[in-house]
């Protein structure tokens, strides 16, 4: 991945270039949109949720977070952590993320997501009623796991943990996002900036 923070056109916007003419205006057309976000554990894709949704909800927006921490707590309870578990847990927050855009929200659902199928199947499922926005949070491994912040990797290292991706599985980094946030260079504030250029577009 190219390090150096500058927006680029295409497919794929590179979070981290800052704006000089104001910040950008959060979408306003009532359409509902699901950001999806996916990444190693680690990475920061739940700060960066928390931080876009207050965002827009300042601006007016009615906004959800669906957590995948929170949603194995609870919709997905009876999951494990093998592909077709993970697979099934990614197509659930899908489904729910859809149901809630299609009535106008903006649906920020923050997952590992680590495999490619079950993140094209999400769109598949949302694209019909909302618009669906990739958002690859992106951090090497070795930072990742530095961070920490659950202590789950020095759980999996441990073999407290498996199929831990990242340890037992590779995570598969996303060719189709359409923004990608090295967190590695990008604070809080300059990546919720790049969302909302993206959501804006």
């Amino acid at each position: 991945m190219d390090r150096d923070p500058q927006h680029r056109p295409g497919p794929a916007s590179q979070a981290g270039d800052r704006v000089t003419d104001g910040p950008p205006d959060p979408p306003s057309d009532g359409r509902g949109v699901v950001v999806f976000m996916t990444g190693l554990s680690g990475a920061g894709k739940s700060t960066i949720a928390e931080a876009l949704a207050d965002r827009l909800r300042a601006a007016g927006r009615e906004v959800s977070i669906l957590d995948g921490d929170e949603l194995r707590k609870h919709l997905s309870a009876d999951l494990g952590f093998d592909r077709a578990s993970r697979d099934r847990q990614v197509h659930r927050a899908a489904e729910l993320a859809a149901a809630d855009a299609a009535d106008g929200k903006v649906v920020i659902a923050a997952l590992m997501a680590p495999f490619d199928a079950a993140r094209r199947d999400a769109r598949t499922v949302v694209a019909p009623v909302a618009r669906f926005v990739l958002v690859h949070v992106a951090a090497p491994l070795e930072v990742a796991e530095a961070r920490d912040p659950k202590g789950l990797y020095r759980r999996a290292r441990a073999g407290e943990l498996s199929n831990f991706i990242g340890i037992d599985e590779p995570y598969e980094a996303p060719a189709d996002a359409d923004v990608v946030i090295d967190t590695t260079v990008t604070s809080v504030d300059d990546a919720v900036e790049s969302l909302l250029r993206a959501l804006s577009e």
